[in-house]
This record gives structure tokens, C-alpha cells and sequence, in this order.
């Protein structure tokens, strides 16, 4: 009988996980003997949500519909919806599973809020509002969840300047998951068992300026300095523990949706919009008394605007078009005419200190199969993603030192981790796709259909 365990956790990078801290990772260095792994690519935007969903899919973001966390509903100027459970119809890797007889124990795997109907047993994730919510499919579980750990902890406020409680708090998330994995690895009868935690993202955001010596925040001899590899090691201690409860033969996946790198700054993207003449606003005055002037708060001509950006690790450029938009003025014959103009404008915006950047604009319909829900006109990863974008204003200039929405001193990376082990399976440095994902686990258990990726195996 084939068993999937599968480590999830978010941000890994290759370069920490199996380079730098490998030496005081005895668990993780002890599965690389029997396993392939290496850095997997993941998708576009390397984002928490889509990227997972990717994973558990084998959809692309455009084919799911998934751009992000926050998607703007289409035409409107100012509403907007989350991505949610609800949000994904395409068959998982449990739904196949499921079809087969098979059982899945699914634990954080984002997005699983609300809790959906699982052929076994599901403890949402980290976008679940609080414990007082349904989390649980079936219902009762969540009540054995509870005489086990208490409170259940689906994530951290990780942006805020109290350090030591946002690393005390996320010890006791991921030790509390944990423990809550180890129970029912034991208790109930799974063939697909995965785990995702979300603390090591967290990890990264909050404490990289005093781990990573390049940074341009770094403080030297902070107190800090060894909270990330002291969480690699908790992560590592977890693992070891959780293996010691399976069977030997059982396959074992660890796997992040992205990586993770050093944050040098955020881009004023919006203000940049009105400087080049492309966002109009009728009170100008605003941006003159204060910073972190939010998108809401100006008073936009729309009758005069081309377009306008939202914030985030990477951008989403919205173009003002004629009878999609409102108040749209961009006709539609001159649609592409005027997004490839922006485009190459964004491309050519350089660093704070005349440096160039490897800024990427991506069209959605150009990068997926099909395109489908509230899609941006364009993404953005300035700078390959070291700059992220502020969508606020008023700003001294539009090149900013930190995050505008609280501390965080990283970004993410293209490149996430895979790694497959199992005791007949020799070690060897693979490069992969996240595409590849799901038709490996799927193959695993001699399942086959139809991907955009392939089986590694």
C-alpha cells in the first residue's frame, strides 16, 4: 500500500534549506539520501495562494482564476474579493485520491477556507479568520483538534515591530500543528497525509534584516540574528519526530509554493502612475500633507486616467478601458497600443541610484493556457521581485526604505524546494517545475492524467 507524507512549507528557498543550514538539519540531510530533490520554479506570481493551488491542481493561475490573495472585481474601480476554498473548482490531488477509495488527511494546505468536503479529514488554513470559525471537515474533528492543543492557531500577525512576540507566537503555532499532525498521523487511516505551515514565511518576512548581512537594514548582533536557522532546526525537530511515526517505506515530500529573498525596498508605483501622466487626481493637495496616503483616499479622475496599480510583492497594473471600466477612456481598438507603452515605461524605471533593474511585465493571456476571472492588465515583478510595490502615496520619494504596510523585510523568490524520498530512490539534484507537482504524487499512486507538468519519477 503506497503512503504520501508531505512536509509544506511556505517560502523555503534551496539555497538555506539544502545548502546553508543543511549541516543542522539532521532529518532533512537524512532524507537527501534517498531522494531527488532540488529547486523547484515556481509559478507566476510566486504567491502563497495560486502557488499552492497550482500545486494541488496542476492548474495554472489563469486557468484557476487565482492571481493573488485580493483579486478586483471586474470593471469596478474599488470592489474587490478574497480567494477563498470556494474559489477553486478544479479537482485536487485528494479529489482523484478520493475517487480511488483513498483517504487524505489535509492540514493548512492554502486555500482551504472554508473547509470543504474531503474523502478523510481537513483542518483549514492560514486565511481562516479564528478559531470560533468551522475549520474543520468533518465538523467533530475540530473538537478533537482542541483536546489536543487548545486554541488552534492558523496564523501570525507577523508585520508589526514587537519581534519577540511574533517569534514566540509562531514557536507555538508550528508546535501546535504539529503536535496536531502527529495525533492524527496515528489515529486515522490516510494514504495522502499534508501538512503545510506558514510560520517559516512569516519567519522570513520578520526577521531576514537580521539574519542577512546584504540587507540594507541589517543589524549586526541583534538578538535576532539566529531566530531564522533556530526555526529551521524547530521545523527540522518536528519532522524528525513526525517521521518516527510512519512506516519506513513511506514516501516523503517536503515542498515550498516560492521562495524567499532580501526586501531592498518598495516602489511607489501609484505615485510613479501620476508623475508620468497616467493616473489623474483631483486633490493633488493630500499627497503634500502626509505619507502612506492610501489608494482610497484620492479623489481619481477617472474620466482622465489611463490606469492605476495595486500594491503588493509584485503589482497589478489596471488599464481605464472603454465600456469594460465605468468610466473607461482607453478605446478598445488602442488597448494593446497603450499596455505595451506602459509596459515598456515600467521597464525602463531604474533604482533609487540610477542602477538598472530587471524589472518583468507579464500579460496574463500570454503566460497561461487561458486566462480566466479578474485578471490584472499587467504583472509586475520589479526588479525581479527584490523591490516590492507600495500602492499608497505622498511619499518624499517613490523609492521607499521599507514595506508602507508594516515591517517585512523580505520577498519572495521564483525558485521554492522539492524533495521525494523513499528508500529505493537515489540521490540525485533535479530542477523542476511546480507544474510537475502533481501528476509525481498522483503517479505515486498510479494515477495518470493529463497535466501541463510531468511525473519526476
Amino acid at each position: 500500500m503506497v503512503r504520501v507524507l508531505i512536509f509544506g512549507l511556505d517560502s523555503a528557498p534551496p539555497e538555506l534549506l539544502f545548502s546553508k543550514f543543511i549541516d543542522e538539519l539532521p532529518a532533512i540531510k537524512k532524507l537527501l539520501k534517498n531522494s531527488i530533490y532540488g529547486e523547484m520554479r515556481s509559478c507566476i506570481p510566486a504567491i502563497t495562494i495560486p502557488a499552492w493551488a497550482v500545486m494541488f491542481t496542476g492548474k495554472t493561475p489563469g486557468e484557476l482564476g487565482l492571481y493573488g490573495f485580493r483579486h478586483r472585481k471586474a470593471g469596478s474601480y474599488d470592489e474587490m474579493w478574497i480567494a477563498n476554498s470556494r474559489k477553486v473548482v478544479e479537482p485536487a490531488i485528494w479529489d482523484f485520491l478520493g475517487m480511488e477509495g483513498k483517504k487524505s488527511v489535509l492540514i493548512g494546505v492554502p486555500p482551504s477556507y472554508p473547509p470543504k468536503r474531503v474523502n478523510g479529514w481537513l483542518i483549514s488554513c492560514f486565511i481562516t479568520p479564528d478559531a470560533n470559525s468551522n475549520y474543520t471537515y468533518p465538523e467533530e474533528l475540530k473538537k478533537e483538534v482542541e483536546k489536543i492543543v487548545g486554541e488552534y492557531i492558523f496564523d501570525v500577525v507577523f508585520r508589526k515591530d514587537e519581534r519577540m512576540e511574533v517569534k514566540e507566537k509562531i514557536w507555538e503555532m508550528t508546535e501546535k500543528r504539529f503536535e496536531v499532525a502527529r495525533h492524527l498521523i496515528q489515529e486515522k487511516d490516510w494514504d495522502l497525509f499534508w501538512l503545510v505551515e506558514i510560520g517559516l514565511d512569516r519567519i522570513h518576512h520578520a526577521f531576514w534584516k537580521y539574519f542577512d548581512k546584504e540587507h540594507h537594514l541589517y543589524e549586526e548582533n541583534s538578538k535576532f540574528k539566529n531566530v531564522i536557522k533556530d526555526y529551521y532546526k524547530l521545523l527540522d525537530r518536528e519532522i524528525k519526530k513526525t517521521l518516527e511515526l510512519v512506516e519506513e517505506d513511506t514516501y516523503v515530500v517536503v515542498v515550498s509554493d516560492h521562495g524567499v529573498k532580501r526586501m531592498k525596498g518598495a516602489f511607489a508605483v501609484n505615485q510613479w502612475l501620476i508623475e508620468e501622466g497616467y493616473l489623474k487626481i483631483r486633490n493633488p493637495e493630500i499627497l503634500e500633507k502626509r505619507a502612506g496616503v492610501k489608494f482610497e483616499e484620492l479623489d481619481v479622475d477617472w474620466n482622465k486616467t489611463v490606469a492605476w496599480a495595486w500594491g503588493g510583492y509584485y503589482s497589478r497594473i489596471f488599464l481605464n478601458v472603454e465600456g469594460r471600466e465605468k468610466n473607461g477612456i482607453i478605446k478598445k481598438s488602442e488597448y494593446e497600443k497603450v499596455r505595451e507603452e506602459i509596459a515598456d515605461h515600467v521597464k525602463s524605471i531604474r533604482g533609487p541610484n540610477g542602477e538598472k533593474w530587471d524589472t518583468k511585465v507579464f500579460y496574463p493571456e500570454e503566460i497561461y493556457p487561458i486566462a480566466l476571472g479578474d485578471k490584472p492588465d499587467l504583472m509586475v515583478y520589479f526588479d525581479d521581485l527584490y523591490w516590492r510595490a507600495a500602492g499608497t502615496l505622498g511619499w518624499e520619494s517613490n523609492y521607499l526604505a521599507e514595506n508602507d504596510t508594516g515591517p517585512d523585510d523580505a520577498v519572495h523568490s521564483e525558485y521554492g524546494v522539492f524533495l521525494l524520498s523513499h528508500p529505493e530512490i537515489e540521490s540525485k539534484r533535479i530542477s523542476c517545475s511546480i507544474y510537475d507537482f502533481a501528476p509525481t504524487i498522483l503517479k505515486l499512486f498510479g494515477i495518470e492524467a493529463e497535466f501541463r507538468g510531468n511525473a519526476l519519477i
